[in-house]
């Protein structure tokens, strides 16, 4: 005969009484731990080095000197406004797209949708490295242009200029922009459009006035993920090799790889992490406010 184990009200109540009897704190300690080891120690001893001069000592020597230098600033502007401009391009794009997709009915609709998510698992110098393909100096529209006319060189050069960085920016991270939009219009009440459509409104009013103020948490749920992750964005700028373009992850990567200025590089990485923070924060604020 085969035993059957049976879970009595006693022993139920055993297992709640020390589960009772263990804190919750101590429920937390293991991610919290994990996180302190994984994230938290290595951040620390960035700012622990970025406080720490080739001179020796603990002091804001290399902050100050960091941040009198003309590369420092001009590597926060270029970041800044690249990130910025980006922002504004892919939210543009991104909702123009997604009402395509969402509200024009075309055959495979729902397969473009789905290489959306697709694309989101995409490395951003794989993008990078199609446009150079396309528009590089040996690109095909260069190649294209010699065979026909028959100059020396094509007239194609913009990919190696911060407009080059702009666009492919633009290409990899519209999608981030897309996703929530999707998601945000296959929730709209399409009644409200038919409604609105029967009374005689054109489409620029249905947009403003129905469409727009349902995609407005989407819009400021992509936009801040999209302008944090451009501040951090390596390998676009890397793999264009865009002439004078130095943002401030290839700031930190060129003091630490380059002219092995650790102190300088750890400041560097500790402004650029404060921004990110930042602007998380303000992110947060912005979604509850819009309700995302």
């Amino acid at each position: 005969m085969s035993s059957t184990t049976i879970s009595t009200p006693a022993a139920k109540g055993t297992e709640g009484g020390i589960r009772a009897t263990v804190p919750g704190w101590v429920w937390a300690l293991p991610p919290v731990a994990l996180l302190a080891l994984f994230f938290l120690y290595p951040l620390a001893l960035v700012v622990q080095q970025s406080l720490q001069p080739d001179t020796g000592g603990t002091s804001l020597q290399p902050y100050a000197d960091v941040f009198a230098s003309g590369a420092f600033r001009e590597a926060l502007w270029t970041t800044v406004w690249l990130a910025v401009a980006a922002t504004v391009g892919c939210l543009v794009l991104g909702f123009v797209l997604a009402l395509v997709i969402a509200f024009v009915p075309f055959p495979g609709a729902k397969a473009v949708s789905r290489f959306i998510d697709v694309f989101l698992s995409f490395p951003s110098f794989l993008i990078t490295l199609a446009l150079l393909f396309v528009y590089g100096t040996v690109g095909m529209a260069n190649g294209a242009w010699t065979d026909v006319t028959g100059a020396a060189e094509g007239p194609f050069r913009f990919l190696t200029t911060p407009w080059g960085v702009l666009l492919a920016e633009i290409t990899y991270f519209t999608p981030f922009v897309m996703r929530p939009l999707l998601a945000a219009f296959s929730q709209l009440d399409t009644a409200q459009l038919e409604a609105a459509g029967s009374l005689g409104a054109r489409a620029p009013r249905i947009i403003r006035r129905i469409i727009l103020p349902e995609a407005l948490p989407a819009l400021a749920a992509g936009g801040s993920l999209v302008l944090v992750l451009c501040l951090n964005e390596f390998g676009i700028v890397l793999f264009t090799g865009a002439k004078g373009v130095t943002t401030l992850p290839t700031l930190v990567y060129g003091k630490a790889i380059l002219e092995s200025d650790y102190p300088g590089a750890c400041v560097v990485a500790v402004v650029n992490v404060l921004i990110s923070v930042g602007l998380y924060g303000l992110y947060r604020v912005v979604s509850r406010r819009a309700g995302a």
